[in-house]
């Protein structure tokens, strides 16, 4: 009989959703108890959570074990299940969510009681996440596979600054350039944390004025981070991670070489990653629709310097990667095309797909 083990993990209130059963009794300030352990949460609770000002609780963490693949030809695990049931994910996973934490707790020290941002830590933290976990499975797969976990400002933040860093050093960095790269990435979005929740949590299509109010966060992140003993290149891609080498971009209407280059790496990993991740309205994009984005759109607005190399590097890490196509096979990505990185050749069986012959087809996500 298998088993399954029953751990716990504190989780932020926005992180919670319906379902979720509690592992530690949680009280408010004055030591009442708000919700018994045990309790199974409701969307109520959850708002009664938020309303009380409880920031996290602890909640049950079922860890269910991987059943033996039965004789089949469709059961063999994919190389996202592989890489989800590794020790090494696991260990990956739990470094993550902890560096995560750290960050919202010192964020929300620096928001709500004007401290001083601890950049070494939380900069020292991350680093060893990329130091600790460069074995045989990248950490870009990885991040891959954390995608249906929380996608808060805080992920968000450190997601691309590991992305950053990858991309730094896909462009030949020093190591001090790659850290540098690594600090604008984390704290590239720190100007969200001043606008409200409502706007930036909104399922659906935002306002005029709200999608003006989220605009803010670039002038808004600057502005903090100039009080603050960080690097005018950490405080730049604050404020210029939205501009677009055309000029298209936002707050300054920025082009080309006037855009800080740690911001132009920041951008592209930032959409990459706001592309890439779970939504509450969507689920997340298959990174070859993304590439295939950045193709139609992305030489003018980006630095192709660096967006060829990211992208390129990127379709190469998905070689051999098993995926769905959109007439429902699955095969493996065996070759790609240099002149269409979104349209690689897929191995059907004894079929060989080249999707940059077959424009209705395309790989719908990766398995």
């Amino acid at each position: 009989m298998i088993r399954s083990r029953i751990l716990m993990k504190r989780l932020s209130i926005t992180q919670l959703v319906p379902g979720m059963t509690v592992a530690e009794d949680v009280y408010d300030l004055d030591h009442e108890l708000l919700i018994q352990k045990g309790t199974i949460l409701t969307d109520k609770l959850i708002t009664k959570l938020d309303l009380y000002g409880i920031l996290t609780i602890f909640v049950e963490d079922i860890i269910q074990p991987v059943r033996p693949a039965e004789d089949s030809t469709d059961t063999e695990l994919s190389y996202s299940e592989r890489i989800k049931s590794s020790p090494e994910f696991q260990l990956f996973k739990t470094d993550f969510e902890n560096d995560v934490e750290l960050f919202r707790e010192n964020m929300n020290l620096v928001i709500q009681k004007n401290t001083s941002l601890d950049v070494n830590t939380l900069l020292k933290n991350t680093m060893a996440i990329v130091a600790n976990h460069s074995g045989s499975i990248s950490i870009l797969d990885m991040l891959q596979n954390m995608r249906e976990y929380d996608d808060s400002t805080y992920t968000h933040s450190l997601n691309v600054a590991l992305i950053c860093n990858i991309l730094a050093g896909w462009l030949k960095l020093s190591d001090e350039e790659i850290e540098l790269a690594t600090a604008c990435g984390l704290f590239h979005d720190i100007g969200k944390l001043l606008i409200p929740y409502s706007i930036i949590s909104k399922p659906g299509k935002l306002s005029e004025e709200e999608f003006a109010t989220i605009k803010k966060h670039p002038t808004l992140g600057y502005q903090l981070l100039l009080s603050q003993d960080v690097d005018d290149h950490v405080k730049n891609a604050a404020l210029m991670h939205h501009e677009r080498s055309n000029g298209s971009g936002y707050p300054l209407k920025l082009k080309g070489n006037q855009i800080d280059p740690y911001a132009r790496i920041v951008a592209i990993a930032d959409v990459y990653d706001a592309m890439t991740a779970a939504r509450c309205y969507r689920g997340p994009l298959c990174p070859f629709r993304v590439i295939e984005m950045f193709e139609a759109e992305g030489f003018q607005k980006y630095d192709v310097s660096i967006l060829l190399p990211f992208l390129e590097n990127v379709v190469n890490s998905c070689l051999q990667n098993r995926c769905l196509l959109s007439d429902g096979r699955k095969g493996t990505i065996i070759y790609i095309n240099k002149d269409k990185l979104s349209r690689p050749v897929v191995q059907c069986g004894g079929e060989y797909v080249n999707l940059a012959d077959q424009p209705d087809l395309e790989i719908v996500r990766l398995l």
